[in-house]
């Protein structure tokens, strides 16, 4: 499960479930693109991604108006536009807490985009680990310095990737330096203040959920059409 962030707040225009459908267009018409269409309708867009055409028209209502009637959206142009709405044309540096078996992954990835997010800061408490560097060649710093650092080279965005019992220290640390958008790999729920936007991602708690559906109960067989209950991953390797 992943919960929207502490960041929601009455007086906030868009429902965020809006903003994390964003990307998904974004992904399907840029693969629409490298087909070589130039223009989509909202019928041909809702097909591809399995949504409704008015719900993708909802969706792009609370941005402005976007396409012509009987023409549809321009694809590159519709891209240009929604990668500007979510600041996805600027380069957001990023700070990794955790150099285990999943930092190091999360380290290597290569989906973020360099020209988007980069990973330009790391952290762990483990010995071993510190004074080590990424495949990029990022140093591994003591958590010790994650406020100081983070604040230094204006971070904004972090991943947490340790234990449970360490999730809310690092948390802790990261908001002090100014991160204010958390993507937490801990297991743990962080407390976190309302200026601060938390994505929490589960993947044990999301199998767990879909085990449910895997009988021969015809009642329970189909499509799972509600976030799963949130259970508590293996830990993390190292910290």
């Amino acid at each position: 499960m992943e919960h929207a962030g502490r960041g929601q707040r009455a007086e906030h225009a868009i429902p965020d479930i809006v903003i994390r459908r964003l990307p998904i267009y974004v992904r399907t018409l840029k693969l629409i693109a490298d087909s070589g269409t130039a223009t989509v309708s909202s019928d041909e867009l809702a097909e591809e991604i399995g949504v409704t055409a008015a719900q993708i028209r909802r969706d792009l209502s609370y941005f402005g108006k976007f396409g012509k009637q009987g023409k549809g959206y321009d694809v590159a142009t519709l891209v240009a536009e929604i990668e500007h709405i979510l600041q996805l044309d600027r380069h957001w540096d990023v700070a990794l807490v955790g150099f285990g078996n999943l930092g190091r992954a999360i380290a290597a990835y290569r989906g973020f985009g360099a020209k988007t997010f980069e990973i330009a800061a790391i952290f762990d408490r483990n010995p071993e680990r510190i004074g080590r560097r990424s495949e990029d060649g990022v140093l591994v710093q003591h958590a010790d310095e994650i406020t100081h650092v983070v604040r230094e080279k204006n971070i904004r965005m972090g991943i947490i990737a340790v234990p449970a019992a360490a999730g809310q220290e690092a948390a802790d640390a990261l908001i002090e330096g100014g991160v204010r958008a958390i993507l937490n790999y801990a297991p743990v729920i962080l407390r976190v203040p309302e200026t601060v936007w938390v994505r929490e991602i589960d993947p044990t708690g999301a199998m767990q959920s879909m085990t449910y559906y895997l009988n021969d109960d015809p009642e329970r067989s189909g499509s799972a059409k509600e976030e799963p209950r949130r259970a508590a991953p293996e830990p993390t390797p190292g910290w």
